[in-house]
């Protein structure tokens, strides 16, 4: 997953507006307050609630 640094700070949660954090392992984005994890697909954030899956 390559997902820049700068670019990882300015992105959040569409549910709640939280910062969200890396896991690279699983290529997916976690939401640090309500949990909401966002794919990653051929290195573009998913950022849809829909798509999104609870943890």
């Amino acid at each position: 997953m390559k997902i820049d640094d700068w670019l990882l700070e300015i992105l959040a949660c569409p549910a709640c507006k939280a910062h969200l954090r890396a896991e690279a392992e699983t290529e997916e984005l976690v939401c640090t307050d309500c949990g909401l994890i966002y794919p990653v697909r051929d290195d573009i954030p998913v950022l849809l609630v829909d798509e999104a899956r609870k943890p």
